[in-house]
């Protein structure tokens, strides 16, 4: 689990032009989605892609809601789920 909450940090690092210092800060009830003035719905699409790709998942159009973006933990979890099955 420790290594896909790194993967997430790294991606919306990368992706969302974040420091280090506010992506380490980051902890599991952290807003994403409507908090972060950078994930707006156009960087989601990039998150996501860039999610996928780091961790070899694949994440069908369904399963993206608010709900999943709310927070830092909801998205690690996400994540972990599709990673672990």
């Amino acid at each position: 689990m420790l290594d896909i909450e790194t993967t997430v940090r790294g991606v919306l690092r990368d992706v969302l032009g974040l420091s280090d210092d506010r992506v380490a800060a980051f902890d599991e009830t952290t807003p994403l989605f409507g908090a972060l003035p950078e994930l707006d719905s156009l960087a989601v699409a990039g998150v996501l892609t860039e999610i996928e790709d780091r961790l070899g998942i694949l994440i069908e159009d369904d399963e993206v809601d608010g709900e999943m973006l709310e927070s830092f933990g909801t998205l690690t979890r996400f994540a972990a789920q599709k990673v672990l099955g």
